[in-house]
Parts: C-alpha cells; sequence; structure tokens
C-alpha cells in the first residue's frame, strides 16, 4: 500500500494592503508534523512565501523590503477589483504572494495527492482562498479539499456555500480535520483535539518552509478576555497554556539546530497572570542564554507591564513591543470590555522607557473607526500616546460576525456587511459616518506618523 500524501496550502491574500508581521500558517504547519508523525507524505505550499526561491529567481529580492528581524513586504501584482468595490474603493487591489504560475508549477511537480488542506485568514481575504480551491480542482477534481482556518470558522455557511471545498472544519480543527483524513485514507491516527496548549504535539513542521531565520511560536491558545470586537473566543474553545519549559525548549531547540535569531509570539495574553507564565519563560529564555530577538504582534496586555515584566523583556532580547491600548476614552474603555484604564498606559509606558524601550520599539495600538467613533477620540489618543514617548499605531476596526459588537455593526454600517465578507475589510472603515470619515482616517495616520516624543 503506498503512503498517503497530502498537500496543505496557504493562500494568497486579495487586499487594497498587507504587510508581513512574521506571518506563518501556523496551524496548518501543526497539522502537517502531525500527518508526517503518522506516516504521511505531506508538501506545504505557502503561496505568501518571500523568500521562494522561484520568486528569487524570477525576479531577485530587490522587489521586496524585507527588515533584517524577519518582517517587511509581500511579492504583489495588482489585479482587477471585485465587483463589489470597483465604484466604492479608489486604491489599487492586489494579490499578495506568488505569482499563480509559480503555484501551478508545483502543484504539477507533486504526486497527486489523496486529500489537500487549505487553511484561511481574514474574513474578507476569502477570494485568495477560492482561487486556490479553484485550481487544485481544475488538476484534481476527484482529490477531497478540506478548508480550515479563521474565514471557514467565522463564516462558516458562507464557506460552505461558495468556497467549492468538500469538507469546511471550524474552529481549532485538528481532530476534525485528521478524522477526516482517516476516514479518506483508512490510516487511524490519535486525536490531538484535548492536547492542552499543543505541548502533547510534534513542533510545527517548519523544516518544509523555505526559511526559518524568522519563526511564530503560540505559547497559549485563546484568550480569557471577551473584548466586545474581538474573536478569539470564537476561534477558541478556552484559554489553554503550554508549559513555559516547554517553550524555552521548542525555542532553543529552533535557535541551536536550526539557526533562526527571531521569534514572533502570536499570543492573546501573553502577560495574563505573568507570575505564573510570561515571567518565569522570560527568565528562562535569559538563563539559556540564547542569541534572540523577540517580536509581540498581537499586543501585550498594558495592566500586566511591571518595572519587573520591561526589565525582563529587555534583558531577554525583545525588539518589537505591541501595547493594545485601543482607546483612551474612559466611557469607551468600559463599553469594550474594561481591559484597560489610561492610567495603567501611562504607567506602562514608563517602565518601558525606563527599560530602555524606544518609541521605534515600543508602539501602541489604537483602534479606529468603531461604530459611533468619532476621529476626535482617536486623535486625543494619538497625542496622549506620543506625549508618553511611545509610538501610536492605527488600527482599523474591522466587523466580525459573533462578536458582541457585530449587531451594532451591522445596524451603521453603509455596507452589505451581513451578506457579504468583502464589506469587513477595515481598509473600506466600514463603520464610517459624518463624524469619522475616510480623510479622517487618512489624517489620522498622517498625525500618527509624525515624530513620536522620546
Amino acid at each position: 500500500m503506498s503512503t498517503p500524501f497530502i498537500v496543505l496550502i496557504n493562500p494568497w491574500i486579495y487586499d487594497f494592503a498587507a504587510y508581513d508581521l512574521w506571518l506563518k500558517p501556523l496551524g496548518l504547519l501543526y497539522l502537517a508534523s502531525i500527518l508526517r508523525a503518522n506516516g504521511f507524505g505531506v508538501h506545504v505550499i505557502d503561496c505568501l512565501d518571500p523568500n521562494h526561491p522561484r520568486m528569487q529567481k524570477l525576479f531577485g529580492t530587490k522587489i521586496l523590503s524585507r527588515k533584517e528581524t524577519g518582517e517587511g513586504q509581500f511579492y504583489n501584482q495588482p489585479i482587477a477589483k471585485t465587483e463589489a468595490f470597483k465604484s466604492i474603493v479608489n486604491k489599487r487591489y492586489k494579490r499578495y504572494g506568488v505569482i499563480p504560475e509559480v503555484f501551478e508549477e508545483t502543484i504539477a511537480s507533486l504526486p497527486k495527492p489523496h486529500a489537500i488542506l487549505v487553511t484561511s485568514m481574514m474574513t474578507y481575504w476569502y477570494p485568495g482562498v477560492f482561487e486556490v480551491i479553484r485550481r487544485v480542482k481544475s488538476r484534481y477534481p476527484d482529490v477531497p479539499v478540506i478548508l480550515g482556518g479563521v474565514y471557514a470558522t467565522i463564516c462558516f455557511e458562507h464557506a460552505q456555500k461558495f468556497s467549492g471545498a468538500d469538507s469546511v472544519v471550524r474552529g481549532p480543527g485538528e481532530g476534525e480535520v485528521l478524522r477526516i483524513i482517516t476516514a479518506l485514507t483508512g490510516n487511524k491516527m490519535p486525536d490531538p483535539s484535548h492536547a492542552t496548549g499543543n505541548d502533547a504535539l510534534p513542533y510545527p513542521a517548519f523544516d518544509l518552509l523555505s526559511s526559518r531565520a524568522a519563526l511564530p511560536v503560540m505559547t497559549a491558545r485563546g484568550c480569557p478576555f471577551r473584548c466586545i470586537y474581538c474573536a478569539s473566543s470564537l476561534l477558541y474553545d478556552g484559554f489553554y497554556r503550554r508549559n513555559f519549559l516547554k517553550v524555552a525548549d521548542e525555542i532553543e531547540y529552533w535557535t541551536r539546530q536550526k539557526g533562526t535569531t527571531d521569534f514572533a509570539l502570536y499570543d492573546d495574553a501573553f502577560l495574563f497572570e505573568p507570575e505564573t507564565h510570561a515571567l518565569p519563560l522570560l527568565r528562562e529564555l535569559i538563563r539559556r542564554k540564547l542569541n534572540i530577538r523577540l517580536h509581540f504582534p498581537n499586543g501585550l496586555h498594558v495592566r500586566y507591564v511591571t518595572q519587573e515584566v520591561s526589565e525582563l523583556l529587555k534583558a531577554a532580547g525583545s525588539k518589537t513591543i505591541r501595547l493594545g491600548f485601543e482607546t483612551a476614552d474612559a466611557d469607551r474603555q468600559k463599553q469594550t470590555g474594561g481591559k484597560v484604564k489610561t492610567g495603567e498606559f501611562i504607567a506602562a509606558a514608563g517602565f518601558l522607557r525606563a527599560a530602555g524601550f524606544t518609541a521605534a520599539e515600543a508602539g501602541v495600538y489604537l483602534l479606529a473607526g468603531l461604530p459611533q467613533q468619532e476621529a476626535r477620540e482617536v486623535y486625543e489618543t494619538i497625542q496622549l500616546v506620543k506625549t508618553n514617548g511611545l509610538k501610536p499605531l492605527i488600527a482599523e476596526y474591522s466587523p466580525i460576525p459573533g462578536t458582541a459588537l457585530w449587531d451594532q455593526a451591522a445596524a451603521v454600517t453603509p455596507f452589505p456587511i451581513k451578506d457579504e465578507p468583502l464589506f469587513h475589510n477595515n481598509s473600506l472603515l466600514p463603520c464610517q459616518w459624518e463624524k469619522f470619515t475616510v480623510q479622517d482616517l487618512e489624517n489620522l495616520k498622517k498625525t500618527a506618523r509624525t515624530d513620536t516624543a522620546e
């Protein structure tokens, strides 16, 4: 009996803008490692790969602006706007990732798979997902395609109806995906769905990527908070943490064995109860004397940023600090979940500066375009962040079905967000109104980009 062969695909992004903050298809790579450990042949196609050898041969690396730390631009090509955007968005629409010819060459070079797994990210990026499925179905109409990920979970019915996938899987889907593959191939595998915090799983199959200089690490799944704009509780059925020693082991493995220097910690609540998780992990990394840089693109919880936390973050090699502050408006702070207060932010900023972090290293996410939010509120928050010596970063609000803020967003948006996920796109400013226009947003971005007080 031949070895079952599975192809796993991370699709293109179709959008007006996209930037690579250490983005890797982590869930897909965990699945690849589980399948391989159970005797399957696997191949990962990352359509977003900025280090793809074929793309570098065709175009060189000069067209991409990439930082030494691993973040930077994707390859991109302008494409025709989807019909929904033609009359309302005066921006170029692009396909981010490798050119389709490279994708087709890769598919053609592989054996016929027993199944194809496709992941998905933002709800409004689904056109890239559909294009991947269309192309693989055109080549292999009888090979089952299994779709999972964020879009598949948040817009489950839409994905079932329109994606072309044979199966659509919700939530953390390792268990369900492997049950489907077992039924297709007859190869039984242990159910990993109860592997708390991923400690019982093999390391992600990063060796299948074209570069391992910068890698993501997830030290927990889910979030203990319930912010009304956030989808975390829809994507994960609880909050699970890995053993901090196991996390340190993984980071050391990739550093010592594969030469990885930069690690992006994707946790939604890394600093929650810091004495049981973040602090011992940072101390352990310092003790092991690893020559690494740490990045926190998802945002650290302001309330838990103390002098000790700041000093340990610095000593462990942290280079990219992001804080989730959202707004300085006290009423909206309460409305959105009460996760942070302005006084806590001011104290956290002081601790970070005292530990040696500059505005270039420590940025603060501010939510812009919330339902009925005025531009003045965001402007005042930008000024507060600058006054405290950190860098304001505008994060445009994207309405997400199933969140507590969804109904309010649907009631005020000028776009049909309930019928078409493309209109969840934050580039549209979905909840724009007379006191927060697209021009207001552009002015706020310019204000945020001006020099921050040191």
